[in-house]
């Protein structure tokens, strides 16, 4: 039986290897399908080598599942032909399907509470303005090599990067993502910075005492 303090990270898990099948399961083509959730899959592989030596809060465990659950159902269905994006347009007005800005929000959020634990638990810097303006710059240059590799991979794919691409005719599309990955970034530590102090805190006073029963 799992330990109790593994068990909400374990139904993560579970969580996203459900929403994976399904995402797997007829999606509109499979190479849009494997650029999208690429990285989740990259980052599944990292948490798993990682979990026994930094095992990360449940909260920042929390956010990548969500994070990973938004690729896969960008993978499915390409992020230009989500339902979901459908219905912001139509109840909003907006011009185009804007399901790729939740993605791009997340691509800010969540790197900025998996960046602020590193830098805490790692002491590379100290709680306050540096420790902020670090989140905010690691956040900006992930969008931006992002971006990056969209670009390339459109241009040695020719049209069938055109999913992958997905500016759906806009021409600020490029800088839109960013700025809005940019925004996430600048929030999330702003918003949840106190919780994730007490999860942080809360977790290291359980290693204490599983080193304490250890040595008993």
């Amino acid at each position: 039986m799992a330990a109790p303090e593994r068990r909400p990270e374990l139904a993560l898990l579970a969580i996203f290897a459900g929403v994976m099948v399904w995402s797997l399961v007829h999606p509109h083509d499979y190479f849009t399908w494997l650029l999208e959730v690429f990285p989740a899959i990259v980052g599944l592989c990292i948490l798993a080598a990682t979990w026994r030596r930094f095992r990360l809060t449940t909260l920042v465990y929390t956010l990548i599942c969500v994070h990973a659950i938004i690729l896969l159902i960008g993978g499915h269905y390409t992020y230009a032909e989500v339902p979901l994006g459908f219905w912001m347009r139509d109840l909003f007005g907006l011009a185009r399907n804007d399901y790729d800005r939740i993605g791009h929000f997340a691509q800010g959020f969540v790197p900025a509470m998996i960046a602020r634990e590193i830098l805490i638990r790692q002491r590379v810097v100290r709680r306050g303005p540096w420790l902020y303006f670090i989140i905010v710059s690691i956040c900006l240059a992930i969008s931006a090599l992002y971006e990056l590799l969209e670009w390339r991979v459109s241009l040695a794919s020719g049209s069938a990067g055109d999913a992958f691409l997905g500016t759906q005719g806009d021409v600020w599309d490029t800088q839109e993502d960013m700025a809005t990955a940019l925004v996430a970034a600048m929030l999330a530590p702003l918003l949840l910075g106190r919780w994730h102090d007490r999860q942080m805190e809360n977790q290291k006073g359980e290693t204490r005492n599983q080193k304490k029963s250890s040595e008993a």
